[in-house]
């Protein structure tokens, strides 16, 4: 379970640090970083839902 965590606070953390280094938020770039965060989060809960199948 620490394995998961650890990759979703990474997530949040890079996304955050993303989100303060980027000099102009447009439109464009908003939607890049939903679709990034969609596309993590869909990997995330692939990689935990394999973890928990090889746990069983």
């Amino acid at each position: 379970m620490g394995f998961i965590r650890g990759i979703t606070t990474g997530a949040l953390i890079g996304a955050a640090a993303g989100m303060l280094i980027a000099p102009q938020l447009n439109r464009n770039t908003r939607k890049r970083l939903r679709k990034s965060g969609d596309m993590m989060m869909g990997i995330i809960g692939d990689v935990y839902d394999d973890v928990m199948r090889k746990m069983r």
